[in-house]
């Protein structure tokens, strides 16, 4: 399940591409897979984490396109990222800064590893979506490595803004999804044997593998409106660019 688009990053054969806060590997395995050949790398507080992405190349198939590519994994904090200056051409935090409890460390340690006209690509959950499951359930928000604060997407463009990279694009994610994340926290104490939960998962899954013309275009439809992820593409201005 991809949140952000890769074409909107402008990918090019050679680039250095970190996905910081891989998880078990979704963009890392969508990055892998471009045409373009990238130095693809991941990084994840939970090396567990990193290992089950590891595990899933492979499950995938050869990729398309001859250009030489690779993928490594490493674990570290978002807040000391282990990465010298101007490190990556590229960099795709998604669904991660909701989880840290210092998003300017994070924000200062993107843009210092971030090359001068690189490209930064964020996602988090889209704010009221996330505030409902917060409102159906007091449990959601206290889950162990959950979620520990809501953006509100102008103050979130702001603030990254503010650490010295410049919005170019936007879009929302997942509407489809938004449903399922309310009806697990509306069931929150029955959700691991609700039929309701695991009927509506077993939509998402089918519509994920086999992604019908009428559904895809139905959350086209919708993302703008009720996406459960929203994502914000920056750049880091040329150093020889005033202001």
């Amino acid at each position: 399940m991809i949140t952000i688009r890769f074409e909107d990053l402008a990918l090019e054969t050679g680039q250095r591409v970190l996905d910081l806060g891989c998880g078990r590997g979704r963009h890392m395995h969508g990055l892998y897979w471009q045409e373009v050949g990238l130095d693809c790398v991941g990084l994840d507080l939970s090396w567990d984490d990193c290992q089950g992405a590891i595990e899933g190349f492979f499950q995938l198939p050869p990729p398309q396109g001859a250009a030489p590519r690779s993928a490594s994994f490493t674990t570290g904090d978002a807040a000391r990222l282990p990465f010298p200056d101007h490190s990556f051409d590229r960099i795709i935090c998604s669904e991660v800064l909701e989880h840290l409890p210092d998003v300017d460390a994070a924000l200062a340690e993107i843009n210092r590893i971030l090359k001068p006209g690189g490209r930064l690509a964020i996602s988090v959950p889209r704010w009221w979506p996330e505030k409902l499951c917060w409102m159906l359930s007091d449990a959601y928000p206290k889950t162990p490595g959950g979620h520990v604060r809501i953006f509100h997407t102008g103050a979130l463009k702001r603030q990254v803004e503010a650490s010295g990279l410049r919005a170019y694009k936007k879009h929302g994610a997942h509407s489809l999804h938004a449903p399922y994340w309310w009806l697990q926290c509306a069931l929150w104490d029955s959700r691991e044997t609700s039929r309701l939960v695991a009927l509506y998962r077993r939509f998402l899954e089918w519509d994920i593998i086999q992604a019908p013309r009428l559904t895809r275009t139905l959350d086209r439809l919708l993302n703008p409106l009720m996406g459960k992820s929203v994502a914000l593409y920056f750049t880091k201005p040329d150093a020889d660019v005033p202001g």
